[in-house]
């Protein structure tokens, strides 16, 4: 969809794993001993930070069997944070490629490849079998994605019965005038 490659571009940054190895580095931290703590900076990408993302959890019912579902996964902060937390397995995913490319390598860094797997793809045509998660989220997502419709309609489909499913997100309440900027624009 062109939408998809436009949200794409937008979001992607060239040289993103280095970046983040060398602002890494200024802090006097080396890739080899690092926690999920020394990622919070670039893993918590959206309003409120690591203080939201917790906020967020501590609503939801996660116990460490459930395989929880991450939808437009980013670098996969939230998905490392869940892994990590509540020791559960987490599946994301994000439309950028580089995104998803530095964040499997971020799980490696912090040692949660085996609890977090993200994969690149549309959450409007996700890669997973029917009633494959227990649970899920998104965080800051839907305000990328116009057909709110199919979103949820794919979520709904890859949730089990009875799942819960968590939304962090920036809405537009009425039909009144935007106010700018938007986290989604790159200019007004």
């Amino acid at each position: 969809m062109a939408n998809d490659k436009a949200v794409s571009d937008h979001y992607r940054h060239g040289e993103l794993l280095q970046a983040i190895e060398t602002a890494l580095g200024k802090l006097g931290k080396s890739i080899d001993n690092l926690s999920i703590e020394d990622l919070a900076a670039v893993d918590e990408f959206h309003i409120g930070g690591r203080i939201a993302t917790e906020n967020l959890f501590d609503q939801l019912d996660v116990l460490a069997e459930h395989h929880l579902l991450d939808v437009g996964c980013g670098l996969g902060g939230a998905a490392r944070f869940v892994a990590d937390r509540f020791d559960s397995q987490v599946s994301g995913i994000d439309l950028t490629p580089e995104y998803i490319d530095t964040g499997r390598t971020l799980c490696e860094w912090v040692n949660l490849q085996d609890n977090v797997s993200l994969h690149q793809g549309s959450a409007l045509s996700m890669p997973f079998q029917d009633e494959s998660f227990d649970g899920g989220y998104m965080l800051h997502v839907g305000m990328n994605i116009e057909d709110k419709a199919q979103l949820f309609t794919e979520i709904f489909r890859v949730l089990r019965a009875g799942a819960y499913f968590g939304v962090y997100d920036v809405m537009r309440i009425d039909p009144g005038e935007l106010t700018y900027p938007v986290p989604w624009a790159n200019d007004s």
